[in-house]
């Protein structure tokens, strides 16, 4: 069996690479015991611009913060002929935010994927929350060091129990080290102990302020603090951390009582300083540390411990392996200390009981156990496995929480930060002309009934917003201010598409009279817009006022004008195997394909089909990548250049996903239908990224997908956007019977609509 270790790796000068080290080590010996042999590569991550020279092992590096660098990764590991990946999973060995891009890299792999997870948080930002959940996702096994790990990957990241298991972090054999051959000899006293790399979370200063009342009873004794600062750490602060603490130790008086053996040590040393302990100490300043090699390593070689109560020290100091003291309290530390020293009977039991403990976490054994359980592993099967479908995330039942969070007496809020109402960025006339189609189409599906009182609200910021001569302003600012002499054309068109849709599907005769109000006083200024994507969607609302009034002369007649101006620029521009009716694909692009295709819809024109079906094959070509939708960013693809991916956004996946549905309904042919799945998946992690837009918790979704994180605030276009292009799935999908099953109260993730939509469109047929 070829396996495949993805991580940090020795002279990586960190944890983790350590750890990697270490455990492919370990697993080597462990063919003679299994018969079956394993031969190993691995694939380092480099940090920054850092290099280094790796043993053979070694064939294949990633530079931490290149993006394209994870997908090569990933072709090396597919081509490798690889029968299993073991990933080292740390939020910040990885580049993109909270590691992101590590994503990808799995999600290409086309072998079984086993990840060690180092840290697992119980209250994670947005990206560790779902980073966790997408490798739980694409994973066989998890593996974790201990109790609470299962625990918080069961209930806060949802990921099945069958997936864990638990494999204690392995530690060197102890009995095997000379103590004769220590380089750090303190003779005649008493030696207190902490090893690793060097920063505040350590809190090796609550050790410093206890060390006067240990030493007035115990003045042999010396702490010795052992490594460097954190590289990263001292980057960019230097050694500003041990310069403070050298400076306590001198004002509390205990400056001969401390130690600073400031190197990077190898193992054996770190043995021999183990073995050599009286007491060790892990200070740490936060309980929230699921796992510690420190810790681990001083167990392993029997020492008597003393720790604050971190989540890892609670599980392995159980059954009198150590003690503890509370998290900064110097005075508990130093009642603890002088306890100990002064019964070394007491201290000699607990050595024994970590020392019995620590021989389960010997290299050899952890190794056995790895190999055992990689030897165990199956191929993935297409329930065990997640591929191709995003990350997974809850979608409840249609919910406007976040809608109704936005909008005040006055209308719809342009903007959030995060989930809060940014109230100094004001309304405008776009955003409340989208939630007039929302709570529209909302009501008339019956997703959400009560959806229809929110349309008096945006009723009333379109009128007020309506000029004398029946165009609009399009910003107003909080205190109700106009901030502009004439709106865009762009927000003048949505406008007339939305007031189309309430023509069309008005709940009641006053609501429809309104509608028909504001059309008219608006038409004077239909056939002078010259903005093509405005042009796109009075088109759509002229199509929706069609639908009620289908022998309107005079607005057929309009329709056809703006579709002749719309297939002109197309014929115009496209030339070659760009087809499209721009030098340019931008802002809101699909619009123009989908107003297309409702024209088409309406006058059965041949040549407007053509235009419809061919840009939008363009368009599909442009935005396909490896069985997701990769859209134009807000840096815009000309003609001529390569696509740039960031700054991806909502309107966009909205306005695709319509696209393919009404090329769905005109041309019932099914390809458009799983397109449109597909784009809809965008949403809930099948992008770039693998991570969803839409917040489970606030019920709105994020801004934005950039080329390293998610853009987390939730203003009102990109919430819009996600409840109109799920609006408009459901509505595809009643049609094949399917709605129950794919949009009930369950459960749903990305990984899931595709094949439950695929089952019910076989029964359908």
């Amino acid at each position: 069996m070829r396996i495949v270790f993805l991580g940090n790796f020795l002279p990586r000068r960190c944890g983790i690479a350590t750890f990697t080290t270490n455990l492919v080590n370990s697993i080597l010996p462990a063919n003679n015991k299994t018969k079956k042999l394993h031969e190993i590569l691995v694939v380092a991550v480099n940090d920054r611009d850092q290099e280094y020279n790796y043993p053979d092992v070694v064939q294949h590096v990633i530079r931490q913060h290149e993006a394209a660098d994870y997908a090569l990764a990933a072709t090396f590991i597919n081509d490798s002929r690889a029968d299993i990946c073991i990933v080292q999973h740390e939020f910040g060995i990885y580049g993109g935010e909270s590691g992101l891009f590590l994503l990808s890299l799995l999600q290409q792999l086309t072998v079984p994927i086993v990840t060690t997870v180092h840290t697992v948080l119980q209250t994670p930002s947005y990206h560790e929350k779902h980073i966790i959940k997408k490798i739980g996702g694409l994973s066989q096994k998890i593996i974790v060091m201990s109790k609470l790990a299962v625990n918080l990957l069961t209930t806060v990241y949802k990921i099945p129990l069958q997936k864990i298991s638990l494999i204690h972090h392995g530690v060197p054999d102890f009995g095997k080290v000379k103590k004769q051959n220590s380089k750090f000899r303190y003779r005649g006293k008493k030696v207190l102990g902490t090893f690793g790399f060097l920063g505040r979370s350590k809190g090796i200063e609550t050790v410093i302020n206890a060390l006067p009342e240990v030493v007035a009873v115990h003045p042999d004794v010396v702490y010795v603090v052992l490594g460097q600062t954190h590289p990263n750490i001292k980057k960019y602060c230097g050694e500003e951390y041990r310069s403070y603490l050298t400076n306590l130790a001198a004002k509390n008086g205990v400056a001969a009582n401390v130690i600073f053996e400031d190197n990077f040590f190898e193992e054996e040393d770190l043995k021999s300083f183990l073995l050599g302990l009286d007491i060790y100490i892990t200070p740490y300043l936060n309980e929230c540390q699921i796992t510690s090699g420190t810790i681990s390593y001083a167990m392993g070689a029997g020492a008597c411990i003393v720790s604050t109560p971190f989540w890892h020290a609670i599980e392995l100091l159980g059954d009198g392996r150590g003690k503890t003291f509370n998290f900064g309290d110097s005075d508990d530390l130093a009642v603890t200390l002088n306890h100990l020293l002064g019964h070394p009977q007491e201290m000699r039991v607990m050595k024994q009981k970590a020392l019995e403990f620590g021989k389960k976490m010997h290299w050899n054994r952890i190794g056995l156990l790895y190999k055992k359980m990689i030897d165990t592993l199956g191929m993935p099967t297409e329930n065990t496995i997640e591929k191709g479908s995003g990350t997974p995330a809850l979608l409840p039942k249609f919910s406007l929480d976040h809608i109704k969070r936005l909008t005040d007496t006055t209308g719809i809020l342009e903007h959030a930060n995060y989930s809060v109402p940014d109230y100094k960025e004001g309304y405008c006339l776009d955003d409340n002309a989208r939630a007039l189609m929302l709570v529209l189409t909302a009501y008339e599906l019956g997703t959400d009934e009560k959806a229809i009182i929110l349309a008096d609200t945006y009723l009333r910021y379109i009128k007020l917003m309506q000029k004398e001569d029946g165009g609009f302003h399009n910003d107003m600012s909080f205190d109700k201010k106009f901030l502009d002499e004439t709106g865009s054309e762009d927000s003048f068109g949505r406008t007339i598409w939305a007031i189309g849709d309430l023509i069309r599907m008005a709940p009641n005769d006053c609501h429809f009279q309104f509608a028909k109000d504001l059309f008219f006083r608006s038409m004077p200024h239909f056939e002078k817009v010259q903005s093509i994507r405005a042009i796109a969607s009075i088109i759509i609302g002229l199509c929706n006022f069609l639908r009620r009034y289908p022998d309107n002369e005079s607005i057929m007649h309009i329709l056809n004008d703006l579709t002749l101006k719309l297939t002109r620029q197309y014929q115009d521009e496209a030339e070659g195997d760009w087809r499209w009716f721009e030098p340019v694909l931008c802002y809101d692009s699909a619009i123009l394909p989908l107003a297309l295709w409702h024209a088409y819809s309406a006058t059965r024109n041949k040549e407007i089909y053509a235009v419809a079906a061919e840009s939008t094959a363009f368009i599909d070509r442009a935005t396909s990548k490896n069985g997701h939708m990769s859209l134009v960013g807000n840096a815009w693809y000309y003609k001529g250049h390569s696509m740039p991916a960031q700054g991806q956004q909502p309107i966009d996946a909205m306005a695709m996903v319509m696209m393919y549905q009404k090329a769905f309904i005109v041309t019932k042919d099914e390809t458009y239908r799983q397109k449109m799945r597909t784009a809809f998946s965008w949403f809930t992690g099948n992008n770039d990224l693998y991570i969803p837009l839409y917040d489970e918790e606030s019920k709105g979704c994020c801004d934005g997908l950039e080329e390293r994180c998610v853009n987390r605030n939730q203003g009102a276009e990109s919430t819009i956007s996600f409840l109109m292009a799920y609006l408009t799935v459901q509505a595809t999908e009643t049609q094949a019977g399917s709605l129950q099953r794919v949009f009930s109260p369950q459960k749903l993730t990305a990984g899931n609509v595709i094949p439950l939509m695929n089952q019910s469109i076989a029964q359908a047929k």
